[in-house]
């Protein structure tokens, strides 16, 4: 991906937007007063930071690029945005292109046109990456974020070396489900099943949804038809049997307070990733839950800076 930017010859005004080579060959062709081509690293590094949008396969992906070195993707976890990690771009920066961006289906950026499994947002993101041209990344994931890391290096073939990844309160393991759960998700399934029968449907519009909203997570209710669905597939694949497979220099951080993803889920990810000979550590924030990155920042922005020798 390219950076132009115009001085429009009329308004004397600067312009600036993304093309890739094909369009930049064409935009070349026109009379403006004055045009300048950056690799987007590049324009970066002199601008200090700004977001735009990519198109991804038909998806209009909204992205925040800030820093100069190495590439750094932040990968965010489910229902937040870009906008977590304003404070762990400007940590690493000094050092690093940091590149945080929205999902597919988060933030600014669009939804996918069909549910999506966690392959797909792993596929995306390796386009996206691929899109920066950039030869060696490392990665770091929250939650849902984690866990499509997880999956990337889990046995997908990557088209760029990824130096290191940061694990922080992560998704992919698969909780152990109660019987009161077990239950609870029956009595749904039930209740949906009638709900959805067509001349129940007609005279009781509402039900349905007050059943989703009773019976579902926040991040379910709140959710589109298409991300609910997302959701489920998401939620429903167990990646352990992928961490083996992660043959890269690992940190994970973790909340002991999580509860999404509890610290025995660090735990299983540490044996397993270990188990391969891969170099691994865990560093546990006392008193953080599921959102250690924020909740005891100052503490964690000192760990990540450690790990990725900014300042040294």
């Amino acid at each position: 991906m390219y950076i132009i930017l115009y001085r429009d010859a009329v308004f004397t005004q600067n312009r600036v937007f993304s093309v890739d080579c094909e369009e930049a060959l064409c935009y070349n062709q026109k009379s403006f007063y004055k045009l300048y081509f950056f690799a987007a690293g590049d324009w970066y590094r002199i601008n200090g930071g700004k977001q735009l949008t990519v198109n991804i396969d038909g998806l209009n992906i909204n992205y925040k690029v800030t820093g100069n070195g190495g590439y750094v993707f932040l990968l965010h976890g489910w229902g937040a945005n870009l906008e977590l990690f304003n404070a762990v771009a400007d940590a690493i920066s000094e050092k690093y292109t940091v590149v945080a961006f929205d999902f597919p289906g988060f933030g600014k950026s669009d939804e996918p046109k069909e549910p999506w499994s966690v392959s797909d947002y792993a596929d995306f993101t390796v386009k996206f990456i691929k899109s920066f041209g950039c030869e060696r990344v490392i990665l770091l994931g929250h939650s849902f974020g984690g866990r499509v890391i997880i999956k990337m290096l889990g046995g997908m073939a990557l088209p760029f070396e990824v130096e290191k990844i940061i694990l922080v309160d992560s998704a992919g393991i698969m909780p152990k489900r109660s019987l009161s759960y077990k239950i609870r998700v029956g009595a749904y399934k039930a209740g949906k099943r009638l709900l959805e029968f067509p001349p129940v449907r007609k005279l009781f519009p509402g039900a349905l949804e007050k059943l989703r909203k009773k019976f579902g997570s926040a991040d379910y209710a709140s959710a589109s038809e298409v991300m609910r669905k997302t959701l489920v597939k998401v939620v429903n694949e167990d990646l352990r049997p992928l961490l083996k497979n992660v043959k890269v220099q690992t940190l994970l951080v973790w909340g002991d307070r999580d509860t999404a993803t509890p610290l025995s889920d660090a735990h299983i990810m540490e044996k397993e990733i270990a188990s391969a000979g891969t170099d691994v550590g865990l560093v546990v924030l006392t008193g953080a839950g599921h959102y250690s990155f924020i909740e005891k920042q100052y503490i964690f922005l000192r760990v990540i800076r450690s790990f990725l020798k900014v300042g040294e």
